[in-house]
């Protein structure tokens, strides 16, 4: 019965939607009554309200749709939404202020002469807007009012205008700041955690260990991840456009032909095309840079474009006027001078030592101020004119409230999705495919391309994601990132804009067309640039690096980028410190050789053991890497023929558990029905619960009899290979912690000769002072020489002798026997430290600048940027961790 209500919520929605009823209240309210007539069906037919739910009851499923709706505005952890609203307003006052207009004019004229040139302009156009706008509605209508009678005019074919002009509107679902990111983000961080939650119960499962190893934990998703991931595929949609448009111009001159410019491409016109073009790349250089260079988040860059347009619409605005730029020279003044400030003064109020201190804060105060007084002037101006800030104020709260009222709905009907078992049928269904998760995540893409032609992005986004994406996540053949999820959604859904019957960027060229023009044209143009996106996707698809890959750079390279040590950087960092041993084995050991040809004679016994055992670990590390590979090559010709057989007898486990599950929920039911009198109901279930048990030994009967050997068979050799990768690991870093130990001794030398005084005077402390207060000099004493490398030998004696002078009877004669064997480590100690100092340090200093990036990597704070960039296109593949499960 569930599936019959679930079947029923699914129809509701759809009636709801198609019969014009708002979206924001056809989710949340096909979800309320599905939910309220199951209960109201188990009550008076079973006598029990949850009957019918997959798993509680009415109440659990209302109160948790509550429960999603208050996570929306009360979770702090959840602020990513906030830049909404201020994207939505940047891209409104751009658009309202008319610089977009200015743009793709002046581009037009640029272009013109280039075969199809009118038409590259109209993507280059397009894509600046959706770096700065988003707003698809504003971007389509823009450009079909400006360049479609441009396009017309100079015989430009229909179907390639209106395709055009539409597909390039579209770029702003996926060109950052994109509003669709930041809410698949948003909806991609639940769909993490809960396909983190699923991947590690099936680790826990698979190999009965509790706890899963982080590196095969899913990598998740932030509004800047996705920002960065979609840049480059957007970039190459971009590309393709452009590129279709040029030889499509090549192939048939006649449907693009070039535009003459009739004015003079002199000086006026390339300041003219400076004004129109540096603002908005200098806004987009600010939003998207400030994200990727980590900045500032999404908030605040959100924050800095609202801004920025506020300050670009207040200019324009006053085109033509003496004093138009007055606000606009007035900020960029007042930034500078703050940014002065900040990068050659401490900027600190509480922190005030001098008269520069004084003077960086009243020039960082005129900063803030003259900003401040530019961004009011330019709001009075867009307040004053044409009542445009009222417009963009308007239009930004009708555009977010929107957005939020949806995301709320939406968050309801996934409720009681999950209350009827439809994520279970999902899983279900996308398990039971065959050809494992790249076969799931085409059937999904299909399904959400084939949803775009009756949905919008947004109820896709909501709806379907939360659904799908934590199942996808979580299978570990593919080991896929929620970035590169992410940024495939987004491509997809992009063209529910263009596929008829319901594309909305359709409908906004419809508006401001011609007659000319027909909806034919209009929807054949479309069809190419729909395959055009396809082109894209599965470009973006079969090189996940385009997307994972700037995040993993900007992340490695980060102020808070992880050490080397980090475990999920271990494959790839081994990867690429195997192929430096290869390269550069014999320099390392002859480093190595030359060190060990270093007279250490004369160091103490353990400095001296632990320095030629560390270098002996160094010149083991070579053997250890081989052991390494031989381990790695048996594993993985041992994984050719037990890969299918892990995946089929893997799927038949999970079968079997569901199963299980079945079962332990009919028993249940049956005992109820049994208790209650119900004898019927009772006999039914019985005879289910046969049929389900017989085909649960159907399904165990199917596992190879030998199964258990081979898996052991691999087990075994994994283990050898995780073992083998243990004991390099622990070899380098005893390697290089042995020279830097030493090292670090070494250069505390002078610090410790520096104490001879004062340990020297506590002799006479311990002779003249009471023993309460020499116990106090005695201290003052330990602890300088906690501070120094190699006191530990010589704070113990003091120690021991301070504890001579404890208590009612103190033994001044035994403090200063200790003081005595003090003394003389001291002198002992200063003495081979001199030396060595001066021998052995310059030797021990150049080994370990030899070794620090190879070796002793592990052991460093940080990657280089060059390595950060090799580890980073490493990571940006997919890796299969399947059998590890």
């Amino acid at each position: 019965m569930e599936l019959v209500f679930l079947a029923l919520l699914v129809l509701l929605m759809i009636l709801a939607l198609t019969s014009g009823y708002p979206v924001a209240f056809a989710l949340p309210g096909s979800a309320i009554l599905t939910i309220i007539i199951a209960a109201a069906f188990g009550f008076f037919i079973e006598g029990n309200p949850g009957a019918y739910f997959a798993q509680g009851g009415p109440v659990q499923w209302l109160t948790a749709g509550v429960t999603n709706f208050r996570s929306l505005y009360w979770d702090v952890e959840r602020d990513t939404l906030i830049a909404i609203p201020l994207f939505i307003s940047m891209g409104i006052m751009l658009q309202r202020s008319k610089i977009a207009e200015d743009l793709l004019v002046t581009m037009a004229q640029l272009f013109g002469p280039v075969p199809g040139g009118l038409g590259i302009s109209v993507v280059f156009v397009g894509a600046l807007l959706a770096a700065t706008t988003g707003i698809v509605g504003a971007t389509v209508i823009a450009m079909g009012l400006i360049s479609l009678p441009a396009m017309l005019r100079n015989n430009y074919s229909k179907p390639l205008a209106t395709g055009t002009i539409c597909a390039s509107g579209t770029l702003g679902q996926i060109i950052p700041p994109s509003i669709v990111l930041i809410i698949l983000a948003d909806q991609l961080s639940s769909a993490v955690d809960q396909g983190s939650t699923m991947r590690k119960a099936d680790y826990k499962e698979a190999t009965g260990e509790f706890s899963m190893p982080s590196e095969f934990d899913i990598t998740s998703a932030s509004a800047g991840d996705m920002f960065m991931g979609a840049f480059l595929p957007g970039l190459v949609l971009v590309g393709i456009y452009m590129l279709y448009i040029l030889i499509s111009a090549l192939i048939r001159p006649k449907i693009a032909p070039p535009v003459h410019y009739e004015g003079q491409f002199d000086r006026q016109f390339f300041i003219k095309v400076l004004l129109a073009l540096v603002p908005p790349l200098t806004l987009i250089f600010v939003v998207l840079g400030s994200i990727v260079l980590g900045i500032a988040t999404v908030n605040q860059a959100g924050a800095v474009g609202a801004v920025g347009a506020m300050i670009m619409g207040g200019y324009r605005l006053t085109a033509g006027q003496r004093n138009a730029y007055y606000p606009a020279i007035l900020a960029v003044i007042s930034l500078v001078i703050m940014y002065t400030c900040l990068a050659f003064f401490d900027i600190n109020v509480k922190n005030i030592r001098s008269s520069t201190d004084v003077i960086a804060i009243l020039l960082a105060a005129i900063g803030v101020i003259g900003l401040l007084i530019a961004v009011f002037w330019s709001a009075w101006r867009a307040f004053k004119i044409e009542d445009t800030l009222r417009e963009v104020m308007m239009a930004t709260a009708h555009t977010t409230s929107m957005v939020f009222i949806i995301l709320i709905g939406a968050a309801m009907l996934t409720s009681a999705f999950r209350a009827f078992g439809g994520e279970e049928l999902v899983r279900d269904f996308l398990a039971g495919l065959p050809g494992g998760f790249w076969i799931q995540f085409v059937v999904v893409m299909l399904v959400m391309f084939l949803l775009g032609f009756f949905l919008d992005f947004l109820e896709i986004a909501v709806v379907v994601v939360p659904i799908v994406a934590p199942i996808l996540l979580a299978d570990p053949s593919a080991n896929v990132t929620a970035v590169w999820f992410g940024v495939m959604v987004g491509l997809n859904i992009q063209t529910s804009f263009l596929t008829p019957p319901f594309g909305f960027a359709l409908f906004y060229l419809r508006g401001v067309s011609p007659p000319e023009v027909k909806t034919t044209h209009i929807y054949k143009g479309a069809v190419a640039f729909i395959v055009l996106q396809f082109c894209g996707l599965a470009v973006t698809g079969f090189y996940p690096s385009l997307v994972n890959y700037l995040p993993q750079r900007v992340y490695l390279t980060s102020e808070n980028a992880p050490p080397p040590v980090n475990p999920r950087l271990q494959a790839c960092l081994e990867g690429y410190l195997f192929a430096y041993y290869d390269e550069h084995g014999s320099e390392l050991r002859s480093a190595i050789q030359k060190m060990k040809s270093v007279d250490i004679s004369y160091l103490p016994d353990r400095p001296r053991k632990e320095l030629s055992g560390s270098l002996d670990k160094a010149m083991a590390t070579f053997d250890n890497v081989d052991r390494i590979r031989t381990a790695e090559t048996e594993a993985t010709e041992y994984a050719i023929d037990y890969r299918p057989l892990h995946r089929d007898v893997r799927q038949l486990q999970r079968e079997i558990r569901k199963m299980e599950k079945e079962l332990e929920e009919m028993e249940r039911n049956f005992n109820w029905f049994s208790s209650s009198g119900n004898e019927s109901r009772a006999k039914r279930l019985e005879e289910k619960i046969a049929h389900t048990q017989a085909e649960k030994e159907a399904l165990s009967a199917r596992i190879p009899e030998g199964w258990n050997d081979v898996r052991v068979g691999y087990a075994k050799l994994s283990k050898e290979e995780k073992q083998a990768r243990f004991t390099y690991r622990r070899n380098v870093d005893e390697a290089y912690e042995g020279v830097i130990g030493l090292r670090n001794l070494l250069s505390q030398s002078e610090s410790l000769a520096a104490l001879e005084g004062d340990i020297a005077a506590l002799r006479s402390a311990i002779n003249d002072q009471p023993p309460k207060q020499a116990m106090k000099s005695i201290k003052s004493v330990e602890d300088a020489l906690a501070s120094v490398e190699g006191g530990s030998a010589i704070k113990s004696m003091l120690y021991k002798a301070r504890r001579s002078l404890r208590g009612s009877s103190p033994k001044p004669e035994k403090a200063l026997e200790w003081l005595g064997k003090g003394v003389e480590q001291h002198r002992s100690d200063v003495v081979w430290l001199s030396k060595a100092n001066k021998q052995l340090l310059p030797a021990l200093e150049e080994y370990e600048a030899a070794i620090r990036q190879s070796i002793g990597l592990r052991q460093q704070k940080r990657l280089t940027t060059e390595q950060a960039e090799i580890i980073a296109s490493c990571q940006s593949e997919h890796r299969d961790v399947s059998l590890n499960f």
